[in-house]
C-alpha cells in the first residue's frame, strides 16, 4: 500500500502572497465591471436627454411636418398642428417635400424631434454607442469573447436598425 505523501507547510509569506494575488485578481474584475456600467450608464443617460422627447410625447402637441427648406445641419418647415415655421435638426439630408410625423419639444423654441420608432432609436443612437464600447471593454478587461460578441451584435443591430428606419 503506498504511503501518502507528507504535506508540507507552505511558508507564511507564501500564504499571503497567494491571498493577495486574488484579491488583485478580484479588484481587477470589479474594477473592469464598473467601467463597464459607467459606459453603459453614461450612454443611457445622454440618450435619455435626447430620446425622452421622441418616446415620452403625453400633452406634448403631435403632428406631422412637411419639410420645406433642408440643408445639411436641419430642416425647416410649417407644423400642422400649429400652422407655425419649425426647426428639425437633421444629422441626415433629407428632401424637400417630405411628411415626417414629429412632436415640439418642450421650451425648444420651435424645435421638433421624431415620433415613433424612428425618432426613438435615433436618440437611442447614444446608448447603442456605449454597448459597442462596453463590448470592447468586455472583450479585452474580462476574457468573455462570447458576452462581447453577443453585446456587439446586439448594438450593431440597433444602429442598423436606427438608420434602416431614419433614412
Amino acid at each position: 500500500m503506498p504511503s501518502a505523501s507528507p504535506t508540507v507547510k507552505r511558508s507564511r509569506a507564501r500564504r499571503v502572497g497567494e491571498s493577495a494575488y486574488g484579491a488583485l485578481l478580484l479588484a481587477r474584475v470589479i474594477a473592469v465591471w464598473l467601467l463597464v456600467l459607467l459606459l453603459v450608464g453614461a450612454g443611457a443617460l445622454a440618450a435619455w436627454d435626447s430620446a425622452r422627447h421622441s418616446v415620452l410625447t403625453d400633452g406634448r402637441e403631435r403632428g406631422t411636418m412637411l419639410l420645406a427648406d433642408c440643408d445639411r445641419t436641419a430642416c425647416e418647415g410649417p407644423f400642422d398642428a400649429t400652422g407655425r415655421t419649425v426647426v428639425l435638426p437633421q444629422p441626415v439630408a433629407r428632401q424637400e417635400g417630405e411628411r415626417l410625423a414629429v412632436a415640439l419639444v418642450p421650451d425648444g423654441e420651435g424645435e421638433v424631434v421624431r415620433t415613433g420608432w424612428a425618432g426613438a432609436l435615433y436618440g437611442s443612437l447614444p446608448l447603442f454607442g456605449a454597448l459597442l464600447l462596453a463590448s470592447v471593454v468586455i472583450a479585452g478587461g474580462l476574457r468573455m469573447a462570447r458576452t462581447a460578441l453577443s453585446v456587439a451584435a446586439v448594438a450593431f443591430a440597433l444602429l442598423a436598425a436606427t438608420f434602416a428606419l431614419w433614412i
